[in-house]
């Protein structure tokens, strides 16, 4: 695995997010910039009790992103929600995407009994199954843990 920090800092930080904004956009991919502009508007800002948004960093700068929020399909305390994660190209396959998981999942166990997550995606689907998440068949969900 490659030099991994791990830092929890704030979704709104659109200077540290910038290159993976810009990364992302390129692949098709919109939630980068969605967890951006929600941060902005208030809709989504990672700072309730048990919420976190953390970022990975390597030599090459900021490499990586995931969020922790309540799940805002449920309207359950319990239950927490993966968001956001993304990892630039060059940098997957070198354990970053499952330290920002790692990260998400250590404070989820200090506030959640479970957390969600939706992904469209077979690779990611598949990364998620490797890192104990299971495959469910619930409304705005296709993946869940067991905290």
């Amino acid at each position: 695995m490659a030099q991994t920090t791990i830092s929890k800092v704030s979704a709104g930080d659109t200077p540290l997010l910038a290159e993976l904004k810009e990364e992302s956009g390129n692949e098709g991919y919109s939630f980068v910039d969605r967890a951006i502009e929600e941060w902005r508007i208030g809709v989504n800002r990672f700072d309730r009790p048990g919420e976190g948004f953390f970022v990975a960093d390597a030599d090459a700068g900021t490499v990586g992103m995931c969020g922790l929020s309540h799940d805002p399909y449920l309207n359950d305390s319990t239950v927490g929600r993966l968001r956001h994660l993304y990892v630039a190209p060059e940098m997957r396959r070198h354990g970053f995407g499952r330290s920002l998981v790692l990260a998400c999942l250590e404070l989820a166990g200090k506030h959640f009994e479970r957390v969600r997550l939706r992904t469209l995606e077979l690779d990611a689907s598949a990364f998620y199954e490797i890192m104990g998440f299971k495959l469910v068949d619930e409304p705005d969900a296709t993946h869940s843990i067991d905290l």
